[in-house]
C-alpha cells in the first residue's frame, strides 16, 4: 500500500485543524439569506472525501482501523489542550496573553471535542458502511451515486450530533435549526462540487495501489478494532 501512510497522515491533520477552527460560528449573507457556519465547514467535509477513498480503495476494515486512529488522536489532543487551560499561567504571560481570554476561546473545548468525537465517529462509520455495502449490491458500479448516497446519511448523522450537542443552550433554536440545515447542504454540496475530483483520485489511486478491495466476508461491527488489522 504505497499511499495508505500518505493518505492517513492528511485525514488526521484535516480532523485536528477542523477541531479547532470549529470554535469560530460565522453569519454569511447569501442572497438575503442568512447562513450560519462554523470554522470547521472550512476543512472537515475534506474528511469524508478521504474516507471515501479508503473505503472504496481499502475496504470498509481498513478504515475502520482509520476511524479508530482519528478517535483516539482528537481524545489525546483535547485531553492535552484541557490540561493546558487548567495548568496555572506564568505571570508576564497572564498579563499579556490572559488566562481569562485563553479559556474564553479554549475553554469550550471538552464540548467542542465530545460533540466532535461522537459526530464524527457515528457520521464516518455510517459513511463508510453505505458506501462499501452499495459497492457490493451494485458490484463496484455507479461509484458517483454511492459517494453521494454515503455521505448523505453519514453528513446528517455528524451534522446533526455535532451542532446539537455542540452548541445547544449556547445558540437560540432558531440559530440552531439553521446552523444544522446550513452545515448539513454545506458539507454535501461541497462533496458533490469536488465529486468529479474525487472520482479521479480514487482511479488513480486504484491503479497505483493495484487494490479494489469488496467487503464481501467484513463484520461492520464498528467497535471490531484490531491493531493489526
Amino acid at each position: 500500500m504505497k499511499l495508505y501512510d500518505f493518505l492517513l497522515g492528511f485525514f488526521i491533520a484535516t480532523l485536528l485543524i477542523s477541531n479547532i477552527v470549529t470554535i469560530k460560528v460565522f453569519e454569511v449573507n447569501f442572497f438575503g439569506l442568512n447562513l450560519v457556519f462554523d470554522g470547521g465547514a472550512l476543512i472537515f467535509p475534506f474528511s469524508y472525501i478521504f474516507a471515501d477513498i479508503f473505503t472504496e480503495v481499502y475496504g470498509y476494515k481498513k478504515t475502520r482501523k482509520i476511524i479508530w486512529i482519528g478517535f483516539i488522536v482528537l481524545f489525546i489532543f483535547n485531553l492535552l489542550l484541557y490540561l493546558t487551560i487548567i495548568l496555572p499561567p506564568e505571570d508576564s504571560w497572564n498579563y499579556s496573553i490572559g488566562q481569562e481570554n485563553f479559556e474564553k476561546i479554549l475553554g469550550i473545548s471538552p464540548r467542542i471535542a465530545l460533540a466532535g468525537i461522537i459526530g464524527y465517529f457515528w457520521g464516518e462509520f455510517t459513511n463508510s458502511f453505505v458506501l462499501a455495502k452499495m459497492k457490493i449490491i451494485n458490484r463496484g458500479n455507479y461509484l458517483w451515486f454511492r459517494i453521494m448516497l454515503s455521505t448523505v446519511f453519514g453528513q446528517i448523522v455528524d451534522t446533526t450530533l455535532f451542532c446539537t450537542i455542540a452548541f445547544w443552550g449556547v445558540i437560540d433554536s432558531h440559530a440552531m435549526i439553521n446552523y444544522i440545515v446550513t452545515g448539513y447542504v454545506y458539507k454535501v454540496s461541497v462533496e458533490l462540487i469536488l465529486s468529479p475530483i474525487t472520482l479521479v483520485v480514487i482511479k488513480k489511486i486504484k491503479k497505483i495501489e493495484n487494490m479494489d478491495y469488496y467487503d464481501h466476508h467484513t463484520n461492520f461491527n464498528p467497535f471490531l478494532f484490531r491493531v493489526g488489522d
